[in-house]
């Protein structure tokens, strides 16, 4: 009897304290059973969600995956990757284009809008996915323009940027550790799929992730993202600030856990109290309060800053909070206090049905919710040969695929999006394939124009024959891209 193969779906968050490996099955009923979770320390070497020692992040990439190839017997052939940290941000963007009176518009003509954004420059930043807004047609404001006649196209688009190094080093560090990328998805719009309701999506809300290093704001209003920022600020400046009370900042957590309070009554408040640090020394209660209060409202003050304007009186889903600084008590408290909202919800865990033993899915504290969207988000088996029991062959060892393998053919901007990242492998593949068209009508253009120069004049029906020559040649190279 054929042994049966083996699938499952692999997803790697890299987070400013930790790398999460996780590994599941999804299964018929939509459910996902999880098989395998890995964690390592990453506080060493990735700092507010960005790589800063390569060396030690393509090591323990590589702990990750044999670890998850360890346990469960099986070869890692490809893994779904997050991609997030400090300076992501979203910009606003229009493109326009004149077309002729009583023009109908096509989806050629959308796909040439979205196509124009996608290839839009920013100067030291990668544009890693793009939300479309809507469409303006005259004074109406469309999602769905096709079939409607007008003179003038107008697409309003998001641009999610990262820093272009933060994206190299990145997909370098995979690269290296010699795992194939089988998608990048931006990470907090993996986490918003699976921690809000399409209710919440529909009406206006925004998603507050405090990591520890960062928070993530994402605002949403009619299903579409409108703002997308990640702010430098998270709970290790809470455990930072303790420390700086010349308390090594290992105790300073531990004392932020046990007795940290976003909000705290002054009726509640006992001056009289003193909080233990060792054997020896003591805080006020009421300077500790002050303290994780103080970083707290500026961490509150910055999210509600970041919501546009435009949105702060259309926010009829509330606030959103996720993430490990959600854990902390009387925190939905204090978003009330700092902001207009009174609609607080502390998303614990995702929507998806997650059957686990594993205590870090089971404790349900939100600091598993993003890798899990991500794990969510894959559909292609990432499951390889069986783990080599032969210590003496190689046991019919297979070459690994790579991520040139899989990502051999570049996707138009229509194809992507939904918080799809291209990888590196991709975009090069890309800009190789432009530079061939580009050289190819370069050399067409001078051809043509010998022609013009040399024969025109005695062979003035040589041109036509060339020009047909030229159409049919540029015919065939669009078909073989295709």
């Amino acid at each position: 009897m054929a042994v049966k193969e083996k699938e499952f779906i692999v997803a790697i968050e890299l987070g400013s304290s930790k790398i999460t490996g996780i590994a599941g099955k999804k299964n018929i009923d939509g459910s996902i059973t999880i098989q395998s979770v890995v964690k390592e320390d990453s506080s060493g070497f990735i700092r507010k969600g960005i790589i800063f020692n390569i060396d030690k992040t393509v090591q323990c990439i590589s702990n990750i995956v044999k670890k998850l190839s360890n346990n469960l017997k099986t070869e890692i052939s490809q893994v779904y990757v997050g991609v997030g940290g400090q300076s992501i941000r979203s910009v606003k963007n229009t493109i326009v284009k004149k077309l002729d009176e009583d023009t109908i518009i096509s989806q050629n003509m959308i796909d040439e809008l979205m196509d124009i954004n996608r290839n839009m420059v920013y100067q030291d930043q990668e544009i890693l996915d793009t939300a479309t807004q809507e469409y303006k047609v005259g004074n109406q404001l469309l999602m769905e323009p096709v079939g409607i006649q007008c003179s003038k196209l107008e697409g309003n688009f998001l641009n999610i940027l990262w820093r272009k190094n933060f994206y190299r080093n990145l997909n370098n560090c995979f690269n290296n550790a010699n795992v194939a990328i089988a998608e990048m998805y931006l990470a907090p719009l993996a986490l918003a799929d699976n921690v809000l309701t399409d209710a919440e999506k529909r009406s206006g809300c925004v998603l507050v992730d405090l990591g520890a290093d960062t928070t993530t704001v994402s605002v949403y209003y009619k299903n579409i993202l409108r703002h997308l920022v990640v702010i430098p600020l998270g709970g290790n400046n809470i455990t930072k600030d303790i420390a700086s009370l010349q308390i090594e900042e290992s105790v300073a957590e531990k004392m932020k856990l046990k007795y940290g309070s976003a909000y705290t009554d002054n009726n509640d408040i006992d001056n009289s109290l003193k909080l233990p640090i060792d054997a020896e020394r003591s805080i006020e209660s009421r300077v500790f309060i002050d303290i994780v209060e103080g970083r707290l409202q500026e961490i509150i003050e910055n999210v509600w800053y970041q919501v546009p304007a435009d949105y702060t009186d259309r926010l009829l889903g509330g606030i959103i909070l996720t993430g490990g600084g959600s854990n902390m008590k009387n925190i939905d408290i204090a978003f009330r206090k700092h902001t207009r909202i009174e609609k607080i919800r502390i998303a614990k865990f995702v929507t998806q049905t997650i059957m686990s033993n594993h205590q870090d899915i089971t404790s349900h504290n939100a600091m598993m919710n993003t890798v899990l969207g991500l794990l969510a988000k894959g559909n292609m088996n990432c499951a390889g040969q069986e783990v080599n029991s032969d210590l003496f062959g190689e046991g019919g060892k297979t070459t690994p695929i790579t991520t040139e393998d899989i990502h051999q053919t570049p996707r138009t901007a229509s194809e992507l999006g939904n918080g799809i990242v291209p990888t590196q492998a991709e975009k090069d593949k890309a800009e190789e394939l432009r530079r061939k068209a580009e050289e190819e009508k370069k050399k067409l253009e001078e051809e043509t124009k010998s022609i013009e120069e040399e024969d025109y004049e005695n062979n003035p029906g040589k041109l036509k024959g060339f020009g047909s020559k030229i159409g049919k040649f540029i015919q065939k190279l669009i078909s073989e891209d295709d």
